[in-house]
């Protein structure tokens, strides 16, 4: 995948707001397409959910990070609950095709990464209201 300046969707706390971290390059996309992209990539990952957790994979924090060059070619890294999920294979393969389903979204690529390794703490308010974890 060809990268030349990129923009970074912080996804690593989802509970707060996304925003795009700045790495001292400048964007080729407008502000507010990076948002539109930033706000569709995230609804999209919602549609996403771990079949043993009744809860999204954005809430639970298993998106790490978010990459989206100039040329619309979107990089996730992401991880799972557990290095022998049975689900291992496929869910990358169920945010891919999300991010894919984003208008404007050129093509994407799925990172499974385990470091670091998940723990509940990554989970948001949100699913630990869900999973009546507080």
């Amino acid at each position: 995948m060809d990268k030349k300046v990129r923009d970074m969707i912080d996804v690593s706390a989802p509970a707060a707001a996304p925003q795009q971290q700045d790495a001292a390059q400048e964007s080729a996309l407008p502000k507010e397409e990076l948002e539109r992209l930033t706000n569709d990539l995230i609804a999209a990952f919602k549609s996403v959910f771990d079949p043993e957790i009744p809860v999204d994979i954005y809430e639970l924090g298993l998106i790490y990070k978010v990459d989206v060059s100039d040329d619309r070619d979107v990089e996730i890294d992401m991880t799972l609950t557990a290095p022998g999920c049975p689900v291992a294979g496929d869910m990358p393969i169920w945010v891919e095709n999300a991010a894919r389903s984003v208008e404007g979204v050129r093509d994407v690529k799925v990172n499974l990464v385990f470091d670091p390794p998940w723990d509940p703490s990554r989970m948001s308010d949100v699913a630990r209201l869900e999973l009546n974890m507080f």
